[in-house]
């Protein structure tokens, strides 16, 4: 390694400046040759390697520069390889987009993985993007992707969890940022929870060395700090100087990264992967190989693996075989703001590197590739014809190639800029403006501020022009006050300003079957659903009923994707349809979940088939759940198409009721089988067959339940409440399908609950059943009342009561009556703590009561102020009627009377219902005569009675 090595010279100073300054002993020396070696082993590679930084605008002006002068016919791009075939689709795209991997159906991973998405951004400030739009406009050229595919991305994450710090960066290439500007948060939530891969992660992951630069360079984040002593250095390098400069800096932050650093075995089997790919396909094809180039990450462009280049001699890496896994793949919109949050930039990095990627070109001349017919842009001329190679430089790979640029660069002080004051002078008016328009008080003297400043801080920092970072750092100090008036503070609006959040979007010949037949069937309502802008939608159905499959769709649109499709007006509930609908549609602003739509189905239907499917058969799935599903099938897929799927489903609701151990649930499962069974009886000429298993399944689970459900503390008062009014109100359905009314009489009757809330509850039970009188029922709440060791308990009991008018309705007379008494008799000790708890208790656990307790209030007491003084309550007014004899002594009144009296029981029975004493009295007629004279005007007065008799007999009709 003389001197006649073309880095030789530069390996002598790094090494006597090492002695010099740490004394010969350490790391440094090591460290510094180490990295000339890497630059010289990069260097000299057969297949010439095109080192890049993501997003960098320096890495894609060399890019286009290069392309233009080698014109290779075989790129080798570090991208996931099963992505190749969406590079095709961007030219039907508006940058910057993402390339996502999506898969919902995993195989060979965790369970609590799922979903698996992946997405590599793409912006026109990019290396990589001018490599595929090369390629993608020259027919002869090959685009190879050669990393590893999004199955092995997964494949080589750790089961475990990694350290905070890590676990972002152990699944991907970067770690996630904090996005904390509420104004941004819906577009940097654009590629939502998915592992970001990127070309060239260039970022010290050595957290002493990072704070180190950022220190010394005087700023205040790693973005800035790459923009000021990378980027702007690179932009007007020549490519040889460039190529240098970025092994340079990739093998500086390789060897100063941590030996157990969790990310060197990934790091160094990535590299494994894409060698063995290249290797692979130069056998296969018989490329040469100085017609190629591969574009990789400046980090992986030194690395020390053994299958490194073409002549390598380790032992050829084997690729582990994919999963079973099913992916899925699409583009979907990015923006700055999320590419900033998902990699951990800089607010506004990426929007400053477009805006220096734009200012370059013009400065430069040179003109990018985009490739043909690419939305939103216009068709350019190309300028001039690529020079051949051999005018420019020798081939790689050889001594003759390889020239030492790292020396003068290296040794060479930055270039200041000069002061550019017409562009400063319109920042500076441009944001005093956009702040006044934002609520701030600002001025001309804000803006002359603000210039003066940015010139103060840049000379502090050690430049001659004033940064975009020094220009936000200005602006803050000198407009923003205490508080910020918007809800953009003006660090936000320096992003505005200086370039935007610029945001992507997926053509319509790029979307996925699903999204496009969405887009096909919503044409009629005439609106542009691709703009980010919300659109309002009127649908008058009724005069316009071409209209209702629209209708339809953005109902099924609004359960998928919730805000995507907001109803403004109409609803859509079962056996409701509305005729006048008016939507707020932002179906543009969210491309992405309208894009991840279609990896799940062909159609929206199917994919809303296929999500019932799978909550009704979740592992935690309720009966409540399934009859949800079956609603929802009924109601959004409409009849026939949800007949059999909602069978189905009420199958699995049957399933699901019988296999349940708990009652947390009922309340759900009793209004959703309360709406089904209405709606069916409505719509239906015959209930299906699953509702009368569900029924009988019910009824006999849930007497089962019922006594444990009493004696339970851990069961609430509302789900037994529940349980018993689905044994009421499907009793009589229940015993008509066979089953037995004994087994609800025994549960009941085998409930004997501690808790006084739910001893109102038998106690209603009871009477619903006729096993306790009405009289009963008032005389125990009336020794409640009168016994001073239960009346702190006593409120308890009317929560209890108030629960019981969903079973038993009958009770609200009775449930009014207590209420008052309480009212009156309760001492204030007690009932002024337990008015909040009623008041909240009718308000969560009893809403939909209130109105038939106030419906009953209004009948009882009087309607008018003036007569409160004179009103009696009924039930503390005394019966005028005498009481007389039973039934039998009876004997000698008329038909009618004679009738009573022979079958008494059935009047003392209703009686009772209702709340009264069954009183006889004596009715005696003349004689004989009259009694035929009663009956038959009895039967001329009511002839329908005997009529239906005389039908059901097949006799002639009585008149």
């Amino acid at each position: 390694m003389g001197g006649s090595h073309p880095f030789g010279a530069l390996r002598e100073q790094l090494r006597d400046a090492a002695a010099t300054f740490a004394g010969g002993a350490g790391a440094v020396p090591g460290i510094l040759s180490g990295m000339v070696d890497d630059v010289d082993r990069a260097l000299r590679e057969e297949l010439e390697i095109f080192p890049v930084c993501h997003h960098s605008p320096a890495s894609a002006l060399a890019m286009v520069r290069r392309l233009r002068e080698k014109q290779p016919k075989v790129i080798y791009l570090e991208l996931c390889e099963d992505l190749r075939p969406l590079l095709d689709e961007l030219r039907n795209c508006r940058l910057p987009v993402a390339l996502q991997a999506f898969a919902t159906d995993i195989d060979g991973f965790p369970p609590d993985w799922a979903p698996l998405s992946v997405v590599a951004p793409i912006t026109e400030a990019s290396a990589e993007y001018q490599a595929i739009a090369y390629a993608l406009d020259s027919p002869d050229v090959e685009l190879i992707l050669v990393d590893r595919s999004t199955d092995h991305v997964f494949q080589w994450t750790p089961r475990e969890p990694a350290e905070p710090a890590e676990a972002p960066a152990a699944a991907g290439d970067s770690a996630d940022g904090a996005e904390n500007d509420t104004a941004r948060h819906d577009e940097a939530a654009l590629h939502g929870d998915a592992v970001g891969i990127e070309i060239g992660d260039l970022r010290p992951r050595f957290a002493e060395l990072e704070a180190h630069l950022l220190h010394h360079g005087k700023v205040r984040h790693w973005s800035e700090w790459w923009d000021q002593y990378v980027e702007q250095p690179l932009v007007g390098a020549d490519y040889d100087t460039y190529r240098q400069v970025m092994v340079m800096i990739g093998s500086l932050f390789r060897r100063l990264r941590p030996d157990r650093h969790a990310r060197n075995a990934q790091d160094e089997d990535r590299e494994r992967y894409m060698w063995t790919r290249i290797r692979e396909h130069l056998a296969a094809s018989g490329a040469d190989p100085a017609g190629c180039l591969y574009v990789c990450g400046a980090f992986h462009a030194a690395s020390p693996v053994e299958q490194f280049g073409l002549p390598a001699e380790g032992e050829p890496y084997e690729i582990s075989p994919r999963t079973e896994t099913r992916w899925m793949y699409g583009l979907i919109p990015s923006s700055h703001s999320a590419i900033e949050a998902q990699f951990g930039l800089a607010p506004g990095a990426v929007s400053i590197a477009s805006a220096t990627w734009t200012k370059a070109l013009k400065r430069s001349g040179v003109t990018p590739f985009r490739p043909a017919g690419e939305k939103g842009r216009k068709k350019r001329a190309v300028r001039g014809r690529a020079r051949p190679a051999s005018a420019q430089a020798s081939a790689p790979g050889s001594p003759e190639g390889v020239a030492d640029r790292l020396s003068g660069f290296l040794a060479t002080p930055p270039v200041l800029d000069d002061l550019d004051e017409a562009e400063l002078l319109g920042w500076c008016v441009d944001i005093v403006g956009l702040a006044r328009r934002n609520g701030y008080l600002a001025s001309t003297a804000d803006a002359i501020a603000v210039f003066e400043t940015s010139i103060l801080l840049a000379g502090m920092r050690g430049r001659g022009r004033p940064t975009p970072y020094d220009f936000e750092d200005a602006a803050v100090t000198c407009i923003e006050k205490d508080t910020v008036p918007g809800r953009r503070d003006v660090r936000r609006l320096c992003e505005i300003l200086l370039g935007g959040d610029r945001i992507g979007a997926v053509g319509y010949d790029a979307l996925p079957p699903l999204a496009r037949d969405v887009l096909d069937r919503l044409e009629p309502l005439g609106l542009n659903l691709q703009a980010r802008t919300n659109q309002r939608a009127l649908l008058d159905l009724q005069a316009d009923p071409e209209l209702k499959p629209c209708s339809d769709l953005l109902w099924i649109l609004r359960r998928l994707l919730g805000d995507t499709a907001r109803p403004i007006m109409g609803a859509r509930r079962l056996g409701e349809r509305s005729i006048q609908e008016s939507w707020d549609l932002a179906i543009g602003r969210n491309q992405r979940s309208l894009v991840e739509l279609g990896y799940e189905g062909v159609t929206i239907e199917q994919v809303l088939e296929q999500r019932l499917r799978r909550d009704a058969w979740a592992p935690e799935a309720t009966a409540a759940t399934a009859l949800e599903a079956v609603e929802e099938a009924i109601v959004y897929l409409g009849y026939p198409g949800s007949r059999r799927l909602a069978d189905e489903l009420g199958a699995r609701a049957v399933e699901l009721l019988t296999a349940e151990r708990t009652v947390d649930g009922a309340p759900r499962v009793l209004r959703q089988i309360r709406r089904l069974l209405a709606h069916y009886r409505a719509a239906e000429p015959e209930l299906p067959r699953w509702c009368e298993r569900f029924v009988t399944a019910g009824y006999a689970h849930y007497c089962t339940l019922l006594p444990t459900a009493f004696g339970d503390e851990a069961t609430g008062l509302r789900q037994v409440a529940a349980m018993l009014g689905f044994l009421f109100e499907m009793e009589s359905f229940a015993l008509s399908l066979g089953c037995d009314h004994t087994q609800l009489e025994l549960a009941v009757r085998q409930s004997h609950p501690e808790a006084p809330d739910k001893v109102a509850l038998v106690w209603a039970a009871r009477s619903r059943l006729g096993l306790m009188s009405s009289a009963e029922l008032r005389s125990r709440c009336a020794e409640l009342l009168a016994n001073p060791l239960v009346v702190p308990a006593f409120p308890r009991y009317m929560s209890g009561f108030v629960q019981a008018l969903e079973p038993v309705p009958t009770l609200t007379p009775f449930v009014v009556e207590q209420l008052s008494k309480a009212f009156a008799r309760l001492p204030d000790s007690v009932l002024l703590p337990w008015l909040p708890k009623l008041i909240t208790t009718l308000r969560d656990g009893a809403r939909e009561l209130v109105p038939v307790l106030v419906r009953e209030a209004g009948r009882t007491f009087p309607a008018a102020l003036s007569a409160v003084d004179a009103w009696v309550p009924p039930w503390s007014a005394r019966p005028t009627a005498s009481k007389a004899a039973p039934g039998p002594q009876a004997a000698q009144g008329g038909v009618v009377a004679r009738l009573l009296a022979a079958h008494p029981a059935t009047c003392e029975a209703v009686a009772g219902s209702l709340g009264y004493d069954a009183e006889w009295q004596d009715t005696a007629l003349p004689d004989g005569g009259a009694e035929r004279r009663e009956g038959g005007e009895l039967l001329t007065r009511y002839p329908q009675t005997a009529d239906a008799v005389a039908r059901l007999l097949d006799l002639r009709p009585v008149g």
